[in-house]
């Protein structure tokens, strides 16, 4: 355990709704399953509402098909898991069927009456903002609860910039109210990001609001300065879509040219492109598949560096990538712009480029390349102090928990 139980949170009982949770790969599952744990380490009896794990593969998980509903325990905590329509088409009707379903199968759970009665708070992820309104209407309107939405992104506008959705369409007006909906409704937002929480309280000044970020648990940090590799060694992990465009960056990005090594880790819609780049000749890029969680901690000894890329300013979002490498002391080139790339600046995590600017994302490996051992190892040893202080998420739940018990 990495912390001892809140007096705030002891015997409190919480139901945490989701779309995502373990044994899913990605930040959201993560987010959602250290969500969880946190509380249940700090005395929350903790029960989770989810779906049929798919993502980010988009097919129900050996062990779970053929299901409609099941329920079992993980680390203590009860899950409950109903059937979902699963895909990763970006065919947009598709992906709207596939939250939707959710959405509607959730309400079985209302079956569970006594169970639902018991809950003194209820915690809602949010997007997909119709698995969110369907929560909040079911369990804030039907049954009375207290109900803490959890804003990871602020739809639609990040559909809007991503390019799901076109501002104006129906949809976006659909979307639009529901979000409206489920702010108004929530007894208190916690937020993943400063920005977020300002959209918030600009729509519903006075909201109860808690900056939440997506912290890793992990014992205390010691702060050793780390030493580069010989040949410098940089790493992606996590998904390959839209939002990340890892496709652009490696084609413009000449590894070898710079005598670095480039080494990705995940998965996602645009994989199979990356992979015929990667074998039509020798680039110093490698592509190592899938691990879980567990494993990428032990991977990240290996290498120097870690690329963030964000393809579009999303206002309201910040990479989860930025705190998974904290406390292995990984240095961040960060390819993008918004709040990540002002908390890489502000708190020395590495270096910053615009999404884009190849060049100038080249000028930062370089200037890594050339750094002596000592100015690097600042750099290293910035983020592991970081991962003991201002972006301990032991801290970070003990301060959640007064708040979510007051």
């Amino acid at each position: 355990m990495l912390y001892g139980l809140n007096l705030y949170c002891d015997c409190m009982k919480v139901l945490v709704v989701s779309f995502y949770y373990e044994p899913e790969l990605g930040a959201a599952p993560s987010r959602i399953t250290n969500l969880a744990k946190g509380l249940k380490a700090s005395g929350v009896d903790v029960d989770v509402l989810t779906c049929l794990p798919n993502y980010p593969k988009g097919k129900i998980f050996d062990g779970y098909r053929g299901r409609c509903s099941m329920k079992e325990t993980i680390d203590g905590i009860d899950i409950y898991r109903y059937w979902t329509y699963a895909t990763v088409s970006k065919n947009p009707i598709k992906r709207v069927v596939a939250m939707t379903s959710y959405a509607v199968t959730m309400w079985a759970f209302a079956l569970k009456r006594n169970l639902v009665k018991s809950y003194d708070r209820v915690i809602v992820q949010s997007p997909p903002i119709m698995v969110s309104a369907s929560a909040v209407l079911l369990f804030k309107k039907l049954f009375g609860k207290n109900t803490i939405l959890n804003v990871s992104d602020l739809w639609p506008g990040s559909a809007v910039e991503l390019g799901y959705v076109r501002k104006g369409s129906l949809f976006f007006k659909v979307l639009s109210f529901l979000e409206r909906f489920i702010y108004r409704n929530a007894d208190s937002v916690m937020g993943q990001s400063s920005e977020i929480i300002e959209h918030v309280c600009g729509m519903f000044p006075g909201k109860r609001t808690f900056l939440y970020r997506n912290l890793q648990p992990v014992a205390d940090v010691p702060v050793v300065a780390r030493k580069r590799n010989a040949k410098l060694k940089i790493v992606y992990a996590g998904l390959f879509g839209v939002a990340q465009d890892m496709l652009s960056l490696l084609k413009a990005v000449d590894f070898k040219a710079l005598d670095v090594e480039m080494h990705l880790y995940g998965g996602g819609n645009q994989m199979d492109k990356i992979l015929s780049y990667i074998k039509s000749g020798d680039k110093n890029i490698y592509y190592h598949g899938y691990v879980s969680k567990q494993e990428m901690n032990e991977e990240l000894k290996k290498y120097d560096l870690s690329i963030i890329p964000l393809a579009a300013p999303i206002y309201g979002a910040v990479p989860s990538k930025i705190f998974d490498l904290l406390p292995a002391g990984i240095p961040i080139l960060f390819s993008g712009e918004g709040e990540g790339a002002r908390i890489v600046k502000e708190y020395g995590f590495g270096l910053v480029s615009r999404y884009g600017d190849y060049a100038a994302l080249e000028n930062n490996i370089k200037a890594f390349a050339g750094m002596s051992m000592e100015e690097y190892s600042g750099y290293s040893t910035n983020c592991l102090v970081a991962a003991s202080d201002s972006f301990s998420f032991s801290k970070q739940m003990a301060r959640f928990c007064e708040f979510l018990g007051k």
